[in-house]
């Protein structure tokens, strides 16, 4: 890994809610991010002990092997697979309440390559929703923003990724370095088979300060506070086959979905 920081900026995640209020962001292990998804997964816990931390990942990769084509890139890239969901939560954030039938959407502001028209995606999988370690994700990491912000933040959307490169390069984001209009976003490595680059940039929205490290593990997982930080992840090539990148996006908001006016 290599990074540019500043000595304030913290890079563990003992405290994953406080690290992510006094800087804006946090990477967790696939440790802790398994084990904040299975304080909050239905049913019973204890899939996230250390000898099962590996098991959970790979389960919850299995949810990617059907993703379509992904028909709204703009560069004319066939690179991009992808499903999404829109989600809301119980007023106290500890459930789905509700599957929202909408578009994505973002403003031109935050996506200059793909804002401002709505997009409609594949549909999140009725069996992947109701996987508990899915479902531990989408709450637990939920949680663990709401304790840095202070409120629930029941409007989720989640979106799930396969960057390939079986027709050369990939990229993960096509718009650049950029907000996503919300309140956090968590970007989990799901799977990585076979492929170079990838690199996960941050940046202070306001200053020139960064971050950059490469997500190799699965489970590992960046947290980031949307209007304080800036984010890309740089394109994929091919390592001697084609082969992928695979993450969970979830973006969380307090007030409302992000819809146009």
């Amino acid at each position: 890994m290599s990074a540019i920081t500043t000595p304030s900026w913290r890079l563990d995640d003992d405290s994953p809610s406080d690290t992510l209020a006094a800087q804006g962001f946090v990477r967790l292990t696939p440790a802790t991010s398994a084990r904040l998804a299975d304080a909050r997964a239905p049913g019973p816990a204890s899939t996230a002990g250390p000898a099962g931390t590996a098991g959970c990942w790979a389960g919850l990769a299995a949810h990617w092997a059907d993703l379509p084509p992904d028909e709204h890139l703009r560069d004319g890239g066939r690179y991009r697979f992808r499903r999404h969901a829109s989600l809301l939560l119980s007023d106290d954030g500890t459930r789905v309440r509700e599957r929202v039938q909408r578009a994505h959407w973002q403003p031109t502001d935050y996506n200059a390559l793909h804002g401002g028209f709505e997009r409609w995606f594949a549909p999140v999988r009725d069996e992947t929703l109701a996987d508990p370690f899915f479902l531990g994700l989408v709450i637990g990491l939920g949680a663990a923003c709401a304790t840095a912000l202070g409120h629930v933040l029941p409007f989720v959307e989640v979106h799930q990724f396969r960057i390939d490169t079986a027709t050369g390069i990939g990229r993960p984001t096509p718009e650049g370095a950029h907000r996503d209009g919300v309140d956090f976003v968590a970007v989990v490595l799901v799977d990585r088979i076979a492929v170079r680059g990838g690199e996960t940039r941050v940046f202070e929205a306001g200053g020139p300060t960064g971050l950059r490290f490469t997500m190799t593990e699965p489970g590992t997982t960046l947290l980031l506070d949307d209007a304080r930080m800036i984010h890309e992840t740089t394109p994929l090539q091919p390592d001697g086959s084609a082969g992928h990148r695979d993450t969970l996006v979830i973006t969380w908001r307090r007030e409302g979905f992000l819809d146009p006016d």
